[in-house]
């Protein structure tokens, strides 16, 4: 094992003894220039209490004391109508390892206000992350335990499409009204989103001219948007909207990027979306394939009802505990190999 890659690998393990027992601690924080809270997860030593979150109960050291980390930050980018909360399975892997967590709650795009879905959010999301950033930075308790010259970014569905834009992926609202254009009925959900369901009735006809009608008039702009922010170092993709994507610009990101899909995605379908992106990539990484649909992610998942629920609900003979506890340990490894480029302070200790 080269000299370099055992220093790595014995301060990881030495930092992982240090934080054995740590707490997932939570708090928000302000966003700037007008952007929502950004939730934010990190190592804590005060002892975590049962905490309602939205739909969800976690075990949370709410505004606890602040442990020093590997000094490294991770954004995650929740998907469409999407809350900080589904992510705290990923989140609490992260902060065992030592990153500290921000999720940027995305405008108008969240579970507080879905009113602005689609091409309109996903033009915003890059820049609320890189605010998300600087917002971090200038937090008394988060700024001095960081150094942000190399972040982490991780995004699912929607957050995977602003992932794939902070990657160097080049889009237009033009580019996803061609596909709605060419592939509308095989692709139906990603076009429409939970306005209307293709059920195989009399009424499919008449749900696909008026989604066509409404795509063709509200989807345009040819301009394609290019997103950077160069303190972004390595990026995870999970189950993303990329159809709108030229794949060419994706050919070889500005960064390492990894993506994730979903065998049984409904809502967007793999062979338009995550695996056209690995078809075209030269050196992504495919880091799981899972066998799961498109909520695979999410975790904690409240089970839910009518086409969200069809959409999101695991499939009977899906394996969750098992596997959601392993792709996130490999989204934790993939960003300790890309982030980490010396071996990490132990917990407590003062930062330099």
């Amino acid at each position: 094992m080269p000299l370099r890659l055992l220093a790595f690998v014995l301060g990881l393990f030495c930092f992982k003894i240090g934080f054995a027992a740590v707490a997932l601690g939570q708090t928000e924080i302000a966003g700037l220039a007008g952007d929502g809270p950004v939730t934010i997860f990190y190592p804590s030593s005060d002892e975590p209490k049962l905490q309602r979150r939205g739909r969800l109960t976690l075990n949370l050291a709410a505004e606890g004391a602040v442990l020093l980390g590997n000094r490294r930050l991770v954004v995650i980018s929740h998907g469409s109508g999407g809350s900080p909360w589904v992510h705290a399975d990923l989140a609490r892997s992260l902060v065992e390892a030592g990153f500290i967590v921000a999720l940027p709650e995305h405008r108008a795009d969240n579970y507080k206000d879905g009113s602005d879905p689609g091409p309109d959010s996903w033009t915003r999301r890059p820049a609320e992350v890189s605010r998300a950033i600087d917002a971090v930075a200038k937090d008394p308790r988060f700024g001095p335990l960081l150094d942000l010259e190399r972040v982490g970014v991780f995004g699912m569905s929607a957050g995977g499409h602003t992932a794939l834009s902070l990657a160097g992926g080049e889009w237009s609202p033009a580019r996803f009204r061609r596909h709605c254009d060419a592939d509308l009925a095989a692709d139906f959900q990603s076009c429409v989103g939970l306005a209307a369901r293709l059920t195989g009735g009399p009424l499919d006809g008449f749900k696909l001219t008026i989604a066509r009608w409404v795509i063709r008039h509200r989807f345009s702009d040819e301009r394609l948007r290019v997103d950077a922010d160069p303190r972004i170092a390595a990026i995870v993709a999970g189950v993303p909207a990329a159809a709108d994507f030229d794949l060419n610009s994706l050919a070889r990101p500005k960064v390492p990027l990894a993506i994730i899909s979903a065998q049984r995605d409904l809502w967007l379908i793999p062979r338009f979306h995550s695996a056209a992106v690995l078809a075209g990539c030269e050196s992504c990484e495919q880091l799981s394939d899972l066998s799961g649909g498109h909520g695979a992610l999410l975790s904690p998942l409240p089970k839910l009802s009518g086409l969200l629920g069809d959409l999101l609900n695991d499939p009977p003979d899906y394996d969750r505990p098992t596997v959601t506890s392993d792709i996130d340990r490999k989204i934790t490894a993939y960003f300790s190999a890309h982030l980490l480029q010396a071996p990490v302070a132990r917990a407590g200790t003062a930062p330099e």
